[in-house]
């Protein structure tokens, strides 16, 4: 009876609603968008806590409580990995309308409904999938005895180290123990003593006396990864999460096991007591790692970013990333990082090397070498400077091994944007040959460099002896340091506009930190070479005019699509126009070549 009154004291979610409940049901409404729209006009209908509602078919429990705000607690489920039901911490009350087992008739009660059999016991919510007419009870005495039970034994053997903890203000088990615990502890025995500070990889630490056994990066490795290496070992209070003999977890899939782990066990070894995550400003941004075009999440504190996590995506990325695409931030603070205009190796105001640019090729041969690398927006003003200094263009491709999932063999995030901006109709050699043969005939005498290294792309330093060479660049490195005029760039972190993926599917995004001081993006360095080029020119760095622009033409892919899409929500361009370019890229994630889709017709 004591503890019957203890438990009244103690709130609970379905009595108070905070800030961050609600900005979890809202997440949670929004987590299952993609699952619903393959199921459009496919709906059974179900009693939800006594409201009749419409869900999708085929959904389970969990997700179609979501849809309507109403949370059923898990930790062991995740939408893309397969049920295990092993936390059983998602138990709710299920019953279905009776028939007749002979007669097939349904049961009626005595007012003329269909009788429900509630099942005796309650069922896990992550393996039930909604059927017609199914009663669902969310909030219950037994469901609340059931939760706690649950919370009870998994915090039997869990130290408190919620102040030391990674996962502290992002863990479940706190908010889960907040929410639906006893709010009390019976357990006066000795905790078990569990291995900890333990390298499970170069990237992963494990803790794991904090783990509860939910089998999450088990799955993961075993059916997204396909790198199956972990496992637990030993029985009961005593299991312990490890890697086989002899293997480690070094996948470059590994630090996805740290995101979708609900407590604090395993860590990235590179965020591991950097930074407490409620300190962390987190906004959206695209991977530029390769033509996979992952969705992430960029977190940073006072314009320094700390790490950067996947961001769901169903048509792209689900909720996963490669560890090689989470290291693309220290670029942005590296060494060689380029932060000072440059005119003939001294350092200069920006006005004065954009200008001194202009004038080392204005009247003469120039070559305009692009970037796969940069944005939609950024190819189109060069495809318009081009026009307006009459330069030839040149492309060149990075490739790499494809593995099979979030990295392409396409190792730039916009080649198709080069494509689409109109800056090339050709695919891009991993070279330029080209314009080594060209400065060498003497076709060009002067060169305009974005990004790219032009020694280590196949150009001969011979062949640029007496040619002025313009480098618009983030980062140092031999084409910059014989450059005449260097003019320092913004990395994606920094800047806004749109990668094309190597699915056709257009992704805005906005600037994640500051820029460096005194620097602009490159959008504005080329409209400003674009009016003294041509001082009658109407073509500004205005996003929505540019798009306006790229929609203008009859048969443009981009027709009736703004930049304020692109960053809404991924936009899916037709790419049919480059079906005969043999792109690199292999069957992926979300992903079929082209060759393989028509040959499948």
């Amino acid at each position: 009876m004591a503890n019957a009154k203890l438990r009244h004291k103690i709130p609970k979610r379905f009595s108070r609603k905070s800030e961050v409940a609600k900005a979890k049901e809202r997440l949670n409404a929004t987590y299952l968008i993609a699952m619903i729209s393959t199921n459009k006009g496919e709906t059974v209908s179900i009693v939800l806590d006594g409201e009749e509602v419409e869900v999708p078919t085929g959904i389970n429990l969990v997700d179609a409580a979501a849809l309507f705000k109403k949370e059923i607690p898990h930790y062991c489920y995740h939408p893309q990995l397969s049920v295990a039901g092993n936390c059983r911490m998602c138990l709710i009350e299920m019953g279905t309308p009776m028939r007749d087992r002979g007669t097939g008739e349904p049961v009626l009660n005595d007012d003329g409904t269909q009788k429900i059999g509630w099942v005796p016991k309650p069922v896990i919510g992550c393996a039930t999938t909604v059927s017609p007419g199914m009663h669902v009870k969310t909030i219950s005495e037994k469901v609340t005895d059931c939760r706690e039970g649950i919370m009870e034994f998994l915090l039997v053997n869990h130290p408190l180290d919620c102040p030391i903890c990674d996962q502290a203000g992002e863990c479940r088990l706190q908010e889960f123990a907040t929410d639906y615990g006893r709010g009390y502890s019976r357990y006066v025995e000795r905790k078990n003593v569990k291995p900890k500070r333990t390298r499970l990889g170069p990237r992963v630490t494990l803790d794991d006396e904090r783990c509860i056994l939910c089998s999450r990066c088990i799955r993961f490795s075993q059916e997204v990864a396909k790198d199956d290496v972990l496992g637990f070992v030993d029985r009961g209070s005593y299991s312990t999460l490890s890697c086989f003999p002899g293997r480690e977890l070094e996948n470059n899939y590994s630090l996805n096991t740290v995101d979708i782990c609900p407590v604090g066990a395993l860590t990235s070894t590179d965020f591991r007591f950097k930074m407490r995550v409620w300190f962390l400003k987190e906004l959206p941004s695209i991977c530029a790692e390769s033509s996979a075009g992952c969705n992430i999440m960029v977190s940073s504190r006072e314009g320094e970013i700390h790490r950067i996590t996947p961001r769901r995506n169903d048509n792209v990325n689900d909720s996963w990333m490669t560890d090689s695409g989470r290291l693309l931030y220290k670029q942005v603070r590296s060494d060689n990082r380029l932060l000072t205009p440059q005119v003939k190796q001294s350092e200069s105001a920006l006005d004065v090397a954009i200008s001194s640019a202009f004038e080392s090729f204005n009247g003469k041969k120039l070559a305009i070498v692009g970037s796969c690398h940069s944005t939609l927006e950024e190819l189109y003003l060069l495809n318009h400077l081009s026009k307006a200094t009459k330069a030839k263009k040149y492309l060149r491709g990075h490739f790499g091994e494809d593995d099979g999932i979030l990295l392409s063999a396409d190792r730039s995030p916009n080649l198709r944007g080069t494509l689409l901006s109109g800056f090339t109709n050709e695919y891009p050699k991993e070279d330029l040959s080209k314009l080594n043969d060209d400065l060498k005939k003497g076709v060009v005498d002067a060169v305009l460099v974005v990004n790219e290294d032009l020694l280590d792309s196949g150009v001969e330093g011979e062949s640029l002896l007496g040619v002025p060479v313009t480098y618009l660049g983030t980062h140092q490195n031999t084409t910059s340091n014989l450059a005449e005029i260097v003019i320092p760039t913004l990395t994606s972190f920094e800047k806004k506009g749109t990668f094309i993926n190597r699915s056709f599917i257009a992704q805005g995004f906005a600037s994640t930190v500051p820029s460096p001081g005194g620097l602009l993006p490159l959008t504005q360095i080329i409209c400003r070479l674009l009016s003294l080029s041509d001082e009658e020119s109407k073509i500004t760095a205005d996003f929505s005019l540019i798009w306006k622009n790229l929609s203008s033409p009859p048969k443009s892919p981009f027709k009736g699509m703004t930049f304020t899409d692109a960053l809404r929500g991924p936009l899916q361009i037709d790419g049919s126009k480059w079906n005969n370019l043999s792109f690199v890229e292999k069957k992926a994630l979300h992903f079929e070549p082209q060759s393989s889709a028509l040959s499948s017709k």
